[in-house]
């Protein structure tokens, strides 16, 4: 009884610790607390229980169902309670070994709501956790708070006005130094007043600063917009997940296609548009711009929005790999940098964080879009054949809106010093419309012509040298990543396989097939020294645009979490 008692105020003591800002920069292992675990996207856990020689004995411990909706979560965990994001707006707090249900909250939308947003989207990708409040945003562009404890509301504040300037809230926030970083697409009523990243105050949801992704009128870089009104600076919005490094107090990010995206429409092919398909260094305390590198003007919607990695590496970039190298690198050189795949194009990038230096970048899947890439100055040149010039054009485009790279993150292990990035190897007979399409062009995918017929590839590539370390290819496409500090790489792929993989060789250790696409970002956790593997599946727009290349692989869509661990001995 005694024992139980103890038991049941540790867990009631646990449940109740504030996260703070402390917590945020340097997470206990036992919990993930932000889409990626750290600030710097790493998706790296030094829990080390689960091995490259005891994986094979993994088995699934608890699975519970989710709400419908497109499924892209990712479940926080904190003193082992397990916060998961559902689609359209669901919440639920669960017991992390046993899947218990603790608490669900549904936000309710406003009477008005499908008037003005007649297909909101459903997607939910993360949340984040500060003090004793779960915190997110939502369809209806509100920041809110929810109690840890009860799931009630505890406090919200809009962000824009649905019926004015619609944003899309796919993507929840992280939170650094007290403040609630949030991004978020704008393809609704195309304003630009609505591609906005903004800081809230972590404690009460109050506005800090909001920054527009393109220039205002008279604003630096607004002369990249030709004569265009400022009402024509649509969609570029930035609607995947920042990172943060606290040591120069910047918020890294990156952001996506104009609308439409052929420039002939715009004010012309000549122009930059900026900040379309750009990384973004904001000041953290102010939302000021420091600095920006524009990796391609985008004609295809291949958008550039998804994670950066920020470590600190050696850089010696091998030519044997590496197409284009900044002639100024002193090989061996340590830089903190900004790296990894940050676009559709599958391009790795690699910057210099506190400057944006171009330091060197590499294909990966086959593309065609990029010519050229000039090492001293980074200015990239678009391939002149791939550029649309009118409507009824059709041209050749590997890869697809579905990428090479796309919502899928990758991770990074400090232990190899290499990135883990699931792509696909897609094309597309692409031809350019004059209507009102969001994106201005209409396409007919296929297998990239040299993949041997296999839509997915999962890349180890060397973060000082950019070398291809080890490569695994398949039939189906291939979705998110997580390493871990037992030597292994977690993913899975759109026909529902979920495996790891030894993080040095690349071989398959553990393969479980769930029979849905694994579309969710999978984790790992610790609850009273047990480590356990979370993943959720279910159907997204990019799974099943990838599972039409592979028809005779087709899983079934339905939304679960799965958790698993090693069996008791």
């Amino acid at each position: 009884m005694k024992r139980f008692l103890l038991l049941l105020c540790v867990s009631m003591a646990a449940i109740a610790q504030p996260v703070t800002d402390q917590m945020l920069a340097n997470p206990d292992p036992a919990d993930w607390l932000m889409w990626r675990r750290t600030l710097n996207s790493w998706g790296y856990s030094p829990l080390n229980q689960i091995t490259k020689d005891n994986v094979k004995k993994l088995k699934m411990v608890w699975s519970r169902g989710m709400g419908p909706g497109i499924q892209e979560a990712t479940p926080l965990v904190h003193n082992g309670v397990m916060y998961l994001p559902n689609p359209s707006d669901l919440i639920q707090a669960m017991d992390a070994a046993t899947g218990e249900m603790k608490w669900e909250y549904k936000r309710s939308w406003p009477d008005d709501f499908s008037k003005f947003i007649p297909t909101a989207p459903s997607i939910n990708r993360n949340l984040a956790i500060y003090g004793n409040t779960i915190i997110d945003t939502s369809a209806d562009d509100f920041v809110f708070g929810l109690d840890t404890t009860t799931g009630k509301l505890a406090w919200q504040n809009r962000i824009v006005d649905y019926r004015e300037d619609p944003a899309q809230e796919t993507s929840g926030p992280i939170i650094a130094a007290g403040k609630i970083f949030s991004t978020r697409g704008c393809e609704y009523k195309f304003t630009p007043q609505a591609c906005i990243i903004t800081a809230h105050d972590a404690v009460t949801g109050k506005e800090l600063w909001r920054t527009r992704t393109t220039p205002k009128p008279g604003e630096p870089g607004s002369e990249t917009w030709g004569d265009l009104p400022d009402s024509a600076k649509k969609h570029v919005g930035a609607w995947m997940v920042p990172s943060f490094d606290a040591e120069t107090n910047l918020l890294i990010l990156g952001t996506s296609v104009t609308s439409p995206a052929p420039k002939y429409r715009l004010a012309g092919n000549d122009k930059e548009y900026l900040y379309h398909n750009s990384t973004l260094a904001l000041n953290a305390d102010t939302g000021k711009i420091v600095w920006y590198y524009q990796h391609v003007v985008d004609h295809w919607d291949l958008d550039h929005p998804f994670e950066r990695l920020i470590l600190e590496t050696a850089i010696t970039p091998d030519a044997s790999q590496v197409a284009w190298i900044n002639p100024r690198i002193r090989p061996g050189e340590r830089r903190k940098v900004i790296t990894g795949i940050p676009g559709k194009t599958g391009i790795i990038y690699t910057l210099d964080l506190k400057t944006g230096e171009f330091l060197w970048a590499r294909p990966t899947t086959f593309q065609n879009v990029v010519q050229k890439i000039d090492g001293a100055t980074g200015k990239v040149t678009v391939n002149p054949e791939a550029i649309f010039t009118k409507a009824g054009e059709t041209r050749f485009i590997c890869p697809t809106a579905n990428g090479g790279k796309g919502f899928q993150a990758g991770a990074y292990s400090p232990r190899t010093n290499i990135m883990y990035y699931g792509l696909q190897n897609t094309c597309n007979d692409l031809t350019s419309v004059d209507n009102a399409s969001a994106y201005g062009v209409n396409g007919r995918a296929s297998i990239a012509p040299n993949a041997n017929d296999k839509v997915g590839s999962l890349f180890a590539v060397s973060a000082e040298t950019g070398k291809t370390v080890w490569r695994y290819d398949q039939r189906g496409g291939m979705m998110s990543t997580v390493a871990t500090g037992g030597g292994l790489i977690f993913t899975g792929d759109t026909v529902g396989h979920f495996r790891a993989f030894d993080d040095q060789t690349g071989a398959v250790l553990w393969d479980i097939n769930l029979g849905s696409p694994v579309t969710g970002y999978p984790i790992t956790y610790s609850v009273r020294g047990k480590q356990y593997v979370a993943v959720s599946v279910g159907n997204s727009l990019v799974s099943s645009g990838l599972n039409r290349l592979t028809p005779e692989l087709l899983p079934s869509t339905s939304s679960t979490i799965f958790v698993f661990a090693l069996p008791e001995e």
